[in-house]
Protein backbone atom coordinates (compact mmCIF):
# COMPACT_ATOMS: atom_id res chain seq x y z
CA UNK A 1 0.00 0.00 0.00
CA UNK A 2 1.41 3.40 -0.95
CA UNK A 3 1.85 5.68 2.06
CA UNK A 4 -0.21 8.85 2.06
CA UNK A 5 0.64 12.04 3.88
CA UNK A 6 -1.47 10.93 6.81
CA UNK A 7 0.05 7.46 7.21
CA UNK A 8 3.51 8.99 7.45
CA UNK A 9 2.76 11.09 10.52
CA UNK A 10 4.25 8.53 12.88
CA UNK A 11 4.52 10.82 15.89
CA UNK A 12 0.80 11.46 16.15
CA UNK A 13 -1.82 8.81 16.99
CA UNK A 14 -4.59 10.74 15.23
CA UNK A 15 -2.72 10.49 11.97
CA UNK A 16 -1.87 6.85 12.39
CA UNK A 17 -5.45 5.96 13.15
CA UNK A 18 -6.77 6.90 9.73
CA UNK A 19 -4.55 4.37 8.02
CA UNK A 20 -5.02 1.83 10.78
CA UNK A 21 -8.80 2.07 10.60
CA UNK A 22 -8.79 1.84 6.81
CA UNK A 23 -6.64 -1.28 6.93
CA UNK A 24 -8.84 -2.87 9.56
CA UNK A 25 -12.05 -2.08 7.71
CA UNK A 26 -10.82 -3.01 4.25
CA UNK A 27 -13.68 -3.00 1.79
CA UNK A 28 -16.24 -4.36 4.17
CA UNK A 29 -17.29 -1.07 5.72
CA UNK A 30 -18.23 -0.70 9.37
CA UNK A 31 -21.70 -2.22 9.55
CA UNK A 32 -22.48 -5.32 11.61
CA UNK A 33 -25.83 -6.78 10.61
CA UNK A 34 -25.75 -9.25 13.50
CA UNK A 35 -26.21 -6.57 16.14
CA UNK A 36 -29.72 -6.47 17.63
CA UNK A 37 -31.90 -3.41 17.13
CA UNK A 38 -33.44 -2.09 20.34
CA UNK A 39 -37.04 -0.89 20.20
CA UNK A 40 -38.03 2.73 20.70
CA UNK A 41 -39.23 4.10 24.02
CA UNK A 42 -42.91 4.94 24.36
CA UNK A 43 -44.21 7.98 26.27
CA UNK A 44 -46.19 7.98 29.50
CA UNK A 45 -47.72 10.47 31.92
CA UNK A 46 -46.75 11.02 35.55
CA UNK A 47 -49.11 9.18 37.90
CA UNK A 48 -47.63 9.88 41.34
CA UNK A 49 -45.32 12.45 42.90
CA UNK A 50 -45.82 13.85 46.41
CA UNK A 51 -47.01 10.50 47.75
CA UNK A 52 -43.68 8.93 46.82
CA UNK A 53 -42.12 10.57 49.88
CA UNK A 54 -44.27 8.50 52.24
CA UNK A 55 -45.26 5.39 50.29
CA UNK A 56 -42.15 4.43 48.35
CA UNK A 57 -39.94 1.81 50.01
CA UNK A 58 -36.65 1.00 48.29
CA UNK A 59 -33.62 -0.88 49.69
CA UNK A 60 -31.05 1.30 51.51
CA UNK A 61 -32.92 4.42 50.38
CA UNK A 62 -34.49 7.32 52.26
CA UNK A 63 -36.68 9.71 50.28
CA UNK A 64 -36.32 13.14 51.86
CA UNK A 65 -38.77 15.06 49.67
CA UNK A 66 -41.06 14.75 46.66
CA UNK A 67 -42.82 17.69 45.08
CA UNK A 68 -44.41 18.74 41.82
CA UNK A 69 -42.49 21.59 40.17
CA UNK A 70 -44.54 23.72 37.74
CA UNK A 71 -43.30 24.64 34.30
CA UNK A 72 -40.80 27.45 34.54
CA UNK A 73 -37.17 28.54 34.49
CA UNK A 74 -34.37 26.49 36.03
CA UNK A 75 -30.90 28.00 36.34
CA UNK A 76 -27.74 25.92 36.28
CA UNK A 77 -24.66 28.07 36.77
CA UNK A 78 -25.24 30.95 34.32
CA UNK A 79 -27.68 29.19 32.01
CA UNK A 80 -31.44 29.52 32.52
CA UNK A 81 -33.65 26.96 30.80
CA UNK A 82 -37.43 26.84 30.53
CA UNK A 83 -38.19 23.45 32.05
CA UNK A 84 -41.41 21.44 31.76
CA UNK A 85 -43.59 20.60 34.74
CA UNK A 86 -41.97 17.74 36.60
CA UNK A 87 -41.77 15.78 39.83
CA UNK A 88 -38.64 16.42 41.90
CA UNK A 89 -37.63 13.64 44.27
CA UNK A 90 -34.64 13.94 46.58
CA UNK A 91 -33.09 11.29 48.77
CA UNK A 92 -30.10 9.44 50.14
CA UNK A 93 -28.78 5.92 49.78
CA UNK A 94 -26.40 3.84 51.89
CA UNK A 95 -26.19 6.27 54.82
CA UNK A 96 -23.29 5.39 57.11
CA UNK A 97 -20.43 6.66 59.27
CA UNK A 98 -16.92 6.44 57.86
CA UNK A 99 -14.56 4.15 59.81
CA UNK A 100 -11.48 6.31 59.23
CA UNK A 101 -12.63 9.90 59.72
CA UNK A 102 -15.95 9.39 61.54
CA UNK A 103 -17.71 11.55 58.94
CA UNK A 104 -21.24 10.94 57.70
CA UNK A 105 -21.48 9.49 54.22
CA UNK A 106 -24.35 8.75 51.85
CA UNK A 107 -25.11 8.79 48.15
CA UNK A 108 -27.23 11.90 47.81
CA UNK A 109 -29.44 12.21 44.74
CA UNK A 110 -32.28 13.99 43.02
CA UNK A 111 -34.39 12.82 40.14
CA UNK A 112 -36.60 15.06 38.00
CA UNK A 113 -39.43 13.28 36.20
CA UNK A 114 -41.44 15.30 33.65
CA UNK A 115 -45.21 15.06 33.70
CA UNK A 116 -45.05 14.33 29.96
CA UNK A 117 -42.38 11.63 29.89
CA UNK A 118 -40.67 10.26 26.79
CA UNK A 119 -40.17 6.85 28.39
CA UNK A 120 -36.43 7.29 28.86
CA UNK A 121 -34.11 7.46 31.88
CA UNK A 122 -31.03 9.69 31.75
CA UNK A 123 -28.37 9.28 34.43
CA UNK A 124 -26.57 12.62 34.48
CA UNK A 125 -22.99 11.88 35.56
CA UNK A 126 -21.40 14.97 37.07
CA UNK A 127 -17.89 16.38 36.86
CA UNK A 128 -14.98 17.39 39.03
CA UNK A 129 -14.74 15.72 42.42
CA UNK A 130 -18.53 15.34 42.56
CA UNK A 131 -19.61 16.03 46.16
CA UNK A 132 -22.77 17.97 45.33
CA UNK A 133 -26.06 17.05 43.73
CA UNK A 134 -25.99 19.15 40.58
CA UNK A 135 -29.43 20.15 39.32
CA UNK A 136 -30.76 17.19 37.32
CA UNK A 137 -31.37 19.07 34.10
CA UNK A 138 -29.52 16.74 31.75
CA UNK A 139 -27.12 19.34 30.33
CA UNK A 140 -24.65 16.75 29.11
CA UNK A 141 -23.63 17.80 25.61
CA UNK A 142 -21.56 20.73 24.38
CA UNK A 143 -21.41 24.37 25.40
CA UNK A 144 -24.64 25.79 26.89
CA UNK A 145 -27.03 23.22 25.38
CA UNK A 146 -30.36 24.68 24.33
CA UNK A 147 -32.36 21.48 24.87
CA UNK A 148 -31.06 19.52 27.88
CA UNK A 149 -32.43 16.10 28.74
CA UNK A 150 -35.28 17.22 30.98
CA UNK A 151 -36.55 19.51 28.22
CA UNK A 152 -36.41 16.58 25.80
CA UNK A 153 -38.64 14.59 28.15
CA UNK A 154 -36.15 12.38 29.97
CA UNK A 155 -36.44 11.45 33.63
CA UNK A 156 -33.06 12.74 34.83
CA UNK A 157 -31.02 11.52 37.81
CA UNK A 158 -28.14 13.42 39.43
CA UNK A 159 -26.03 12.49 42.46
CA UNK A 160 -23.07 13.52 44.60
CA UNK A 161 -21.38 10.14 43.94
CA UNK A 162 -21.24 9.24 47.61
CA UNK A 163 -19.80 12.22 49.47
CA UNK A 164 -21.27 15.53 50.51
CA UNK A 165 -18.58 18.10 49.72
CA UNK A 166 -16.61 18.88 46.53
CA UNK A 167 -13.27 18.45 48.31
CA UNK A 168 -10.80 15.54 48.03
CA UNK A 169 -10.76 14.60 51.72
CA UNK A 170 -13.37 11.87 51.24
CA UNK A 171 -10.49 9.88 49.79
CA UNK A 172 -9.53 8.70 53.27
CA UNK A 173 -12.73 6.64 53.35
CA UNK A 174 -12.32 3.30 51.53
CA UNK A 175 -15.99 3.03 50.49
CA UNK A 176 -16.26 6.68 49.41
CA UNK A 177 -13.36 6.05 47.04
CA UNK A 178 -15.20 3.13 45.46
CA UNK A 179 -18.47 5.06 45.23
CA UNK A 180 -16.72 7.95 43.48
CA UNK A 181 -14.93 5.56 41.15
CA UNK A 182 -17.85 3.39 40.05
CA UNK A 183 -20.07 1.95 42.75
CA UNK A 184 -22.38 4.97 43.13
CA UNK A 185 -23.51 4.49 39.52
CA UNK A 186 -24.10 0.79 40.15
CA UNK A 187 -26.01 1.48 43.37
CA UNK A 188 -28.16 4.30 42.01
CA UNK A 189 -29.19 2.73 38.73
CA UNK A 190 -31.65 0.03 39.93
CA UNK A 191 -33.04 2.39 42.57
CA UNK A 192 -33.73 5.08 39.97
CA UNK A 193 -35.42 2.63 37.63
CA UNK A 194 -37.69 1.40 40.43
CA UNK A 195 -38.50 4.96 41.48
CA UNK A 196 -39.40 5.85 37.90
CA UNK A 197 -41.64 2.80 37.71
CA UNK A 198 -43.47 3.91 40.85
CA UNK A 199 -43.99 7.39 39.41
CA UNK A 200 -45.22 6.39 35.94
CA UNK A 201 -46.57 2.89 36.38
CA UNK A 202 -43.91 1.46 34.12
CA UNK A 203 -40.13 1.17 34.12
CA UNK A 204 -38.09 3.16 31.61
CA UNK A 205 -38.02 1.58 28.18
CA UNK A 206 -34.54 2.91 27.49
CA UNK A 207 -31.75 4.06 29.79
CA UNK A 208 -28.88 6.44 29.05
CA UNK A 209 -25.73 7.39 30.98
CA UNK A 210 -24.10 10.68 30.04
CA UNK A 211 -21.64 13.27 31.28
CA UNK A 212 -18.57 15.36 30.53
CA UNK A 213 -15.13 15.48 32.19
CA UNK A 214 -15.31 13.25 35.27
CA UNK A 215 -18.89 12.67 34.15
CA UNK A 216 -17.47 11.41 30.87
CA UNK A 217 -15.25 9.10 32.91
CA UNK A 218 -18.32 7.83 34.78
CA UNK A 219 -19.93 7.15 31.40
CA UNK A 220 -16.93 5.27 30.02
CA UNK A 221 -16.62 3.23 33.21
CA UNK A 222 -20.33 2.50 32.94
CA UNK A 223 -19.86 1.25 29.38
CA UNK A 224 -17.54 -1.41 30.79
CA UNK A 225 -19.05 -2.18 34.19
CA UNK A 226 -22.77 -1.55 33.64
CA UNK A 227 -23.32 -2.26 29.96
CA UNK A 228 -26.27 -4.48 30.89
CA UNK A 229 -28.01 -1.52 32.56
CA UNK A 230 -27.68 1.18 29.89
CA UNK A 231 -28.74 1.28 26.25
CA UNK A 232 -26.83 4.42 25.35
CA UNK A 233 -23.59 5.95 26.66
CA UNK A 234 -22.55 9.56 26.01
CA UNK A 235 -19.04 10.46 27.21
CA UNK A 236 -17.70 13.99 26.73
CA UNK A 237 -14.02 14.93 27.20
CA UNK A 238 -13.69 11.81 29.34
CA UNK A 239 -11.04 11.60 32.05
CA UNK A 240 -11.10 7.84 31.81
CA UNK A 241 -7.43 7.64 32.86
CA UNK A 242 -7.97 10.26 35.54
CA UNK A 243 -5.19 9.18 37.96
CA UNK A 244 -2.63 9.54 35.16
CA UNK A 245 -4.10 12.85 33.99
CA UNK A 246 -4.04 14.31 37.51
CA UNK A 247 -0.46 13.28 38.20
CA UNK A 248 0.50 14.68 34.79
CA UNK A 249 -0.97 18.00 35.91
CA UNK A 250 1.55 18.06 38.76
CA UNK A 251 4.33 17.20 36.33
CA UNK A 252 3.23 20.07 34.07
CA UNK A 253 3.50 22.43 37.03
CA UNK A 254 7.08 21.32 37.54
CA UNK A 255 7.89 22.02 33.89
CA UNK A 256 6.22 25.43 33.84
CA UNK A 257 8.01 26.34 37.07
CA UNK A 258 11.27 26.34 35.09
CA UNK A 259 10.15 29.46 33.19
CA UNK A 260 7.99 31.12 35.87
CA UNK A 261 8.76 34.04 38.13
CA UNK A 262 8.39 33.69 41.90
CA UNK A 263 5.33 34.90 43.75
CA UNK A 264 6.41 37.79 45.97
CA UNK A 265 4.48 36.52 48.98
CA UNK A 266 4.93 32.74 48.91
CA UNK A 267 8.21 32.52 47.07
CA UNK A 268 6.69 29.73 44.98
CA UNK A 269 6.46 29.80 41.18
CA UNK A 270 3.61 31.83 39.73
CA UNK A 271 2.73 29.54 36.84
CA UNK A 272 0.65 32.23 35.17
CA UNK A 273 3.93 33.91 34.22
CA UNK A 274 5.26 30.81 32.43
CA UNK A 275 3.34 31.53 29.22
CA UNK A 276 1.22 34.66 29.13
CA UNK A 277 -2.15 34.97 27.36
CA UNK A 278 -0.43 37.09 24.70
CA UNK A 279 2.18 34.39 24.14
CA UNK A 280 -0.41 31.62 23.86
CA UNK A 281 -2.34 33.85 21.44
CA UNK A 282 0.84 34.27 19.39
CA UNK A 283 1.37 30.51 19.20
CA UNK A 284 -2.29 30.02 18.33
CA UNK A 285 -2.04 32.51 15.47
CA UNK A 286 0.97 30.68 14.06
CA UNK A 287 -0.93 27.38 14.23
CA UNK A 288 -3.76 28.98 12.26
CA UNK A 289 -1.32 30.40 9.73
CA UNK A 290 0.23 26.98 9.06
CA UNK A 291 -2.85 24.79 9.34
CA UNK A 292 -5.97 26.78 8.45
CA UNK A 293 -6.02 25.88 4.74
CA UNK A 294 -5.35 22.16 5.26
CA UNK A 295 -9.09 21.40 5.24
CA UNK A 296 -9.64 23.35 2.03
CA UNK A 297 -11.00 26.57 3.52
CA UNK A 298 -9.19 29.62 4.86
CA UNK A 299 -11.67 30.39 7.60
CA UNK A 300 -9.69 30.79 10.81
CA UNK A 301 -10.51 27.24 11.89
CA UNK A 302 -8.28 24.16 11.88
CA UNK A 303 -10.21 20.97 11.12
CA UNK A 304 -7.39 18.71 9.95
CA UNK A 305 -5.77 18.14 13.32
CA UNK A 306 -3.60 15.27 12.09
CA UNK A 307 -2.01 17.17 9.23
CA UNK A 308 -1.50 20.18 11.48
CA UNK A 309 0.80 18.26 13.80
CA UNK A 310 3.28 17.95 10.93
CA UNK A 311 2.61 21.33 9.32
CA UNK A 312 3.22 23.30 12.51
CA UNK A 313 6.66 23.44 14.12
CA UNK A 314 6.99 25.33 17.39
CA UNK A 315 10.71 25.83 16.96
CA UNK A 316 10.61 27.39 13.50
CA UNK A 317 7.12 28.86 13.18
CA UNK A 318 7.08 30.93 16.37
CA UNK A 319 9.70 33.68 16.72
CA UNK A 320 12.35 33.10 19.39
CA UNK A 321 13.02 36.04 21.67
CA UNK A 322 16.46 37.60 21.45
CA UNK A 323 15.62 40.11 24.13
CA UNK A 324 12.74 40.69 26.53
CA UNK A 325 9.48 38.75 26.28
CA UNK A 326 6.91 41.19 24.89
CA UNK A 327 4.24 38.91 23.40
CA UNK A 328 5.76 38.91 19.91
CA UNK A 329 8.07 35.97 20.61
CA UNK A 330 8.76 33.23 23.14
CA UNK A 331 12.09 32.30 24.65
CA UNK A 332 14.08 29.19 23.81
CA UNK A 333 13.49 27.96 27.37
CA UNK A 334 9.73 28.39 26.93
CA UNK A 335 9.90 26.43 23.69
CA UNK A 336 11.74 23.62 25.44
CA UNK A 337 9.17 23.48 28.25
CA UNK A 338 6.19 23.61 25.88
CA UNK A 339 7.64 20.92 23.62
CA UNK A 340 8.05 18.66 26.64
CA UNK A 341 4.54 19.31 27.95
CA UNK A 342 2.86 18.76 24.58
CA UNK A 343 4.79 15.49 24.14
CA UNK A 344 3.62 14.22 27.55
CA UNK A 345 5.51 12.81 30.54
CA UNK A 346 7.92 9.90 30.36
CA UNK A 347 9.66 8.05 33.16
CA UNK A 348 13.40 7.48 33.45
CA UNK A 349 13.08 4.48 31.12
CA UNK A 350 11.52 6.62 28.41
CA UNK A 351 8.09 5.03 28.88
CA UNK A 352 5.06 7.27 28.34
CA UNK A 353 3.12 7.93 31.54
CA UNK A 354 0.22 9.79 29.90
CA UNK A 355 -0.66 10.91 26.40
CA UNK A 356 0.45 14.27 25.09
CA UNK A 357 -1.46 17.27 23.73
CA UNK A 358 -2.16 18.35 20.16
CA UNK A 359 -1.24 21.73 18.74
CA UNK A 360 -4.55 23.47 18.11
CA UNK A 361 -5.63 27.15 18.04
CA UNK A 362 -7.72 26.47 21.15
CA UNK A 363 -4.61 26.50 23.34
CA UNK A 364 -5.18 30.27 23.54
CA UNK A 365 -8.46 29.64 25.36
CA UNK A 366 -8.75 30.85 28.95
CA UNK A 367 -9.94 27.42 30.07
CA UNK A 368 -6.80 25.79 28.66
CA UNK A 369 -4.59 28.14 30.68
CA UNK A 370 -6.70 27.64 33.80
CA UNK A 371 -6.08 23.90 33.74
CA UNK A 372 -2.38 24.31 33.08
CA UNK A 373 -1.63 27.05 35.58
CA UNK A 374 -4.32 27.19 38.27
CA UNK A 375 -5.56 23.63 38.63
CA UNK A 376 -2.34 21.80 39.63
CA UNK A 377 -2.14 23.54 43.00
CA UNK A 378 -5.84 24.08 43.70
CA UNK A 379 -7.41 20.88 42.38
CA UNK A 380 -4.99 18.21 41.27
CA UNK A 381 -2.68 18.22 44.27
CA UNK A 382 -5.51 17.31 46.64
CA UNK A 383 -7.05 14.80 44.25
CA UNK A 384 -3.75 13.00 43.83
CA UNK A 385 -2.93 13.07 47.55
CA UNK A 386 -6.26 11.69 48.76
CA UNK A 387 -7.99 9.88 45.90
CA UNK A 388 -5.33 8.67 43.48
CA UNK A 389 -2.70 7.53 45.99
CA UNK A 390 -2.80 4.46 48.22
CA UNK A 391 -2.66 4.85 51.11
CA UNK A 392 -4.00 8.42 51.00
CA UNK A 393 -2.42 11.39 52.70
CA UNK A 394 -3.74 12.77 55.97
CA UNK A 395 -5.45 16.14 56.20
CA UNK A 396 -2.80 17.36 58.63
CA UNK A 397 0.10 16.38 56.39
CA UNK A 398 -1.47 17.75 53.22
CA UNK A 399 -2.53 21.10 54.64
CA UNK A 400 0.88 21.66 56.23
CA UNK A 401 2.28 22.82 52.88
CA UNK A 402 0.79 24.81 49.97
CA UNK A 403 -0.75 22.88 47.12
CA UNK A 404 1.89 24.24 44.76
CA UNK A 405 4.63 22.86 46.99
CA UNK A 406 2.95 19.45 46.94
CA UNK A 407 2.91 19.62 43.13
CA UNK A 408 6.58 20.55 42.98
CA UNK A 409 7.53 17.78 45.43
CA UNK A 410 5.63 15.06 43.57
CA UNK A 411 7.86 12.41 41.99
CA UNK A 412 6.83 10.80 38.74
CA UNK A 413 9.27 7.99 39.59
CA UNK A 414 8.33 7.14 43.19
CA UNK A 415 4.91 8.75 43.82
CA UNK A 416 3.25 8.10 40.44
CA UNK A 417 3.21 4.27 40.95
CA UNK A 418 1.12 4.67 44.12
CA UNK A 419 -1.99 4.91 41.92
CA UNK A 420 -1.54 1.17 41.34
CA UNK A 421 -0.97 0.29 45.01
CA UNK A 422 -3.27 -1.44 47.50
CA UNK A 423 -3.24 -1.96 51.26
CA UNK A 424 -5.29 -4.11 53.61
CA UNK A 425 -7.62 -1.17 54.23
CA UNK A 426 -7.65 0.14 50.64
CA UNK A 427 -8.09 -3.14 48.82
CA UNK A 428 -8.72 -1.69 45.36
CA UNK A 429 -6.10 0.53 43.78
CA UNK A 430 -7.06 3.98 42.50
CA UNK A 431 -6.28 2.78 38.99
CA UNK A 432 -8.74 -0.10 39.31
CA UNK A 433 -11.64 1.84 40.80
CA UNK A 434 -11.24 4.95 38.64
CA UNK A 435 -10.78 3.47 35.17
CA UNK A 436 -12.91 1.27 32.88
CA UNK A 437 -11.86 -2.39 33.07
CA UNK A 438 -11.14 -4.00 29.71
CA UNK A 439 -11.69 -0.63 28.07
CA UNK A 440 -10.97 -1.89 24.56
CA UNK A 441 -13.49 -4.73 24.84
CA UNK A 442 -17.09 -3.52 24.89
CA UNK A 443 -18.58 -6.82 23.77
CA UNK A 444 -21.39 -6.76 26.33
CA UNK A 445 -22.51 -3.32 25.22
CA UNK A 446 -22.18 -4.25 21.55
CA UNK A 447 -23.91 -7.61 21.74
CA UNK A 448 -27.05 -6.30 23.39
CA UNK A 449 -27.50 -3.57 20.80
CA UNK A 450 -26.42 -0.65 22.99
CA UNK A 451 -24.53 2.30 21.50
CA UNK A 452 -21.86 4.75 22.64
CA UNK A 453 -20.90 8.25 21.50
CA UNK A 454 -17.75 9.98 22.74
CA UNK A 455 -16.81 13.59 22.00
CA UNK A 456 -13.64 15.42 22.93
CA UNK A 457 -12.39 18.97 22.48
CA UNK A 458 -9.10 18.99 20.59
CA UNK A 459 -7.75 21.73 22.89
CA UNK A 460 -8.67 20.11 26.21
CA UNK A 461 -6.21 21.38 28.80
CA UNK A 462 -6.50 18.50 31.27
CA UNK A 463 -7.72 15.25 29.65
CA UNK A 464 -5.75 14.42 26.54
CA UNK A 465 -7.86 14.03 23.39
CA UNK A 466 -4.91 12.06 22.04
CA UNK A 467 -5.54 9.55 24.84
CA UNK A 468 -9.17 9.24 23.75
CA UNK A 469 -8.17 8.78 20.10
CA UNK A 470 -5.69 6.10 21.16
CA UNK A 471 -8.50 4.33 23.01
CA UNK A 472 -10.70 4.39 19.92
CA UNK A 473 -7.85 2.93 17.87
CA UNK A 474 -7.53 0.06 20.36
CA UNK A 475 -11.30 -0.43 20.39
CA UNK A 476 -11.31 -0.66 16.60
CA UNK A 477 -8.44 -3.14 16.61
CA UNK A 478 -10.11 -5.29 19.24
CA UNK A 479 -13.40 -5.34 17.35
CA UNK A 480 -11.94 -6.16 13.92
CA UNK A 481 -12.27 -2.62 12.62
CA UNK A 482 -16.04 -2.60 13.14
CA UNK A 483 -16.27 -0.72 16.43
CA UNK A 484 -18.10 2.17 14.81
CA UNK A 485 -21.08 -0.15 14.46
CA UNK A 486 -21.66 0.56 18.16
CA UNK A 487 -19.20 3.29 19.28
CA UNK A 488 -18.19 6.56 17.60
CA UNK A 489 -15.82 9.35 18.53
CA UNK A 490 -16.29 12.98 17.48
CA UNK A 491 -13.40 15.41 17.92
CA UNK A 492 -14.31 19.09 18.32
CA UNK A 493 -11.61 21.37 16.84
CA UNK A 494 -10.69 24.36 18.98
CA UNK A 495 -12.82 23.33 21.94
CA UNK A 496 -11.36 23.35 25.43
CA UNK A 497 -12.52 21.17 28.32
CA UNK A 498 -16.18 20.34 27.53
CA UNK A 499 -16.81 23.80 26.05
CA UNK A 500 -15.17 27.11 25.20
CA UNK A 501 -12.25 28.13 23.04
CA UNK A 502 -12.42 29.24 19.39
CA UNK A 503 -14.86 26.50 18.47
CA UNK A 504 -18.29 25.60 17.23
CA UNK A 505 -19.01 24.06 20.61
CA UNK A 506 -22.81 24.09 20.85
CA UNK A 507 -24.22 20.74 19.77
CA UNK A 508 -26.60 18.03 20.84
CA UNK A 509 -25.14 14.52 20.96
CA UNK A 510 -27.99 13.12 23.06
CA UNK A 511 -30.68 13.17 20.37
CA UNK A 512 -28.41 11.48 17.79
CA UNK A 513 -27.54 8.84 20.38
CA UNK A 514 -31.23 8.12 20.96
CA UNK A 515 -31.84 7.90 17.20
CA UNK A 516 -28.95 5.45 16.89
CA UNK A 517 -30.03 3.29 19.83
CA UNK A 518 -33.74 3.19 19.07
CA UNK A 519 -33.95 3.63 15.30
CA UNK A 520 -30.62 2.32 14.06
CA UNK A 521 -29.67 5.72 12.57
CA UNK A 522 -25.91 5.86 13.09
CA UNK A 523 -24.64 9.47 13.19
CA UNK A 524 -22.10 10.13 10.42
CA UNK A 525 -21.83 13.77 11.52
CA UNK A 526 -23.31 16.12 14.10
CA UNK A 527 -23.87 19.80 13.37
CA UNK A 528 -22.18 22.17 15.82
CA UNK A 529 -22.80 25.89 16.13
CA UNK A 530 -20.73 28.84 17.31
CA UNK A 531 -22.10 30.74 20.29
CA UNK A 532 -21.86 34.23 18.86
CA UNK A 533 -24.06 37.26 19.49
CA UNK A 534 -27.62 36.16 20.19
CA UNK A 535 -26.71 32.77 21.65
CA UNK A 536 -28.12 31.72 25.02
CA UNK A 537 -24.57 32.03 26.41
CA UNK A 538 -22.14 33.96 24.21
CA UNK A 539 -18.63 32.55 23.74
CA UNK A 540 -16.36 35.60 24.04
CA UNK A 541 -13.41 33.72 22.55
CA UNK A 542 -14.79 33.42 19.03
CA UNK A 543 -12.61 35.13 16.40
CA UNK A 544 -14.02 38.39 15.08
CA UNK A 545 -13.83 37.04 11.53
CA UNK A 546 -16.38 34.30 12.27
CA UNK A 547 -20.08 34.86 11.80
CA UNK A 548 -22.08 34.71 15.03
CA UNK A 549 -23.93 31.63 13.83
CA UNK A 550 -21.14 29.68 12.15
CA UNK A 551 -21.89 25.97 11.86
CA UNK A 552 -19.64 23.02 11.18
CA UNK A 553 -20.10 19.27 10.91
CA UNK A 554 -18.38 17.29 13.64
CA UNK A 555 -17.10 14.13 11.99
CA UNK A 556 -16.74 10.54 13.07
CA UNK A 557 -13.08 10.03 13.93
CA UNK A 558 -10.78 9.88 12.04
CA UNK A 559 -12.67 11.75 9.29
CA UNK A 560 -12.22 15.50 8.90
CA UNK A 561 -14.66 18.26 7.91
CA UNK A 562 -13.37 19.41 4.52
CA UNK A 563 -14.60 22.32 2.43
CA UNK A 564 -16.53 21.26 -0.66
CA UNK A 565 -14.87 23.98 -2.74
CA UNK A 566 -18.01 26.08 -3.12
CA UNK A 567 -20.55 27.58 -0.77
CA UNK A 568 -20.63 29.77 2.30
CA UNK A 569 -17.70 28.93 4.59
CA UNK A 570 -19.87 29.88 7.56
CA UNK A 571 -22.26 27.01 6.85
CA UNK A 572 -21.89 23.34 7.76
CA UNK A 573 -23.55 22.52 4.45
CA UNK A 574 -20.42 23.63 2.62
CA UNK A 575 -18.31 20.95 4.32
CA UNK A 576 -18.23 17.16 4.11
CA UNK A 577 -16.69 14.57 6.39
CA UNK A 578 -13.88 12.87 4.48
Amino acid sequence: MRLTRRTRIHAHPLALSAATTALLMGCGGSSDAALPQLTAATPATLQACATLATTLVLPDTRITSAELVPEGPLTLQTVTTQAPAHCLVKGKMKERTGPVDGASYAIGFEIRMPVAWNGRFLHQANGGLDGSVVLALGSVSGGAPVAPGLVQGFAVLSSDAGHGAPTPFFGVDPQARLDYGYQAVGTLTPMAKNLIKSAYGKAPDRSYLAGCSNGGRHAMVGASRYADQYDGILAGNPGFHLPKAATTQLWKAQQYAKVSTKDATSGLPDLNTAVTPAEFKLISSKIVAKCDALDGAVDGQVNDVAACQTAFNLQTDVPTCTGARDGSCISSDQKSVLASIFAGPKNSKGEAQYAGTWWDPGIAGANFASWHFGAPATRDAGAVAFIFTSPPSTVAAFTAIPGMQYALNFSMETDYPKMFATTAQYAESPWVYMTPPNEADLSTLKNRGAKMIVFHGVADGVFSPMDTANWMDRLQANHSGKADAFARLFLVPGMNHCSGGPATDQFDMLAPLVAWVEQGKAPDSVTAKARGAGANVVNAELPASWSANRTRPLCVYPKVARYNGTGDVESAGSFSCK
